[in-house]
């Protein structure tokens, strides 16, 4: 995919439980770890969801930027498009100072391998590593499963700041209804 263009599934322009605050959310589209139990398997194709100009999408972030904490990037695999949103927070964090969560399936590990990665990792606040294990589920502070690991990667988020609800439900004026957070189906 051209570096300029990234590949979507879904964002929310206001959430709070996908972080600390209020946050911009990005779900990106294509995942290769089709994890069993995933409560997002609509996102596994790469060829699914929508094309989006990076420039329009930065500028959208920024739009909300003060009424927004932060932006939190999932998926899919937010990582198989990593230069296109080291290039997207790159541009937000030249005109804000917006935190940054990211979610991957990678391993820490795993994710050291990857080429370009340095460049990224300077980009974001909290990643939260590893693939969602359906038997190791935990469905609070922000995973789904126990063996995720936390890597604050800046001073901004504590452990502290991850006490939030596990799931919330929106309604949007045309009467579409959104879930957002941890497998909120199974609670």
């Amino acid at each position: 995919m051209a570096p300029d263009i990234i590949r979507l599934h879904h964002s929310l322009s206001y959430n709070r439980v996908n972080g600390p605050g209020s946050r911009f959310v990005i779900w990106t589209q294509g995942c290769h770890f089709n994890c069993p139990g995933c409560f997002n398997p609509e996102t596994f194709s790469p060829s699914a969801g929508y094309p989006m100009d990076v420039d329009q999408l930065a500028n959208d972030i920024l739009s909300q930027r003060n009424s927004i904490e932060g932006i939190t990037l999932s998926g899919g695999e937010p990582l198989l498009q990593h230069r296109q949103i080291q290039a997207l927070l790159s541009q937000i964090h030249a005109s804000s100072d917006l935190g940054v969560i990211l979610f991957t399936g990678y391993t820490w590990g795993e994710l050291q391998q990857l080429a370009g990665i340095d460049l990224l990792l300077n980009e974001i606040d909290l990643l939260i590593a590893g693939r969602y294990l359906q038997t190791h589920r935990q469905g609070h502070h922000l995973v789904g499963s126990t063996n995720k690991t936390f890597h604050f990667l800046t001073p901004r988020y504590q452990p502290t700041d991850l006490d939030i609800p596990p799931a919330e439900v929106m309604i949007a004026p045309d009467g579409t209804i959104n879930l957002s957070g941890i497998d909120p189906l199974q609670w």
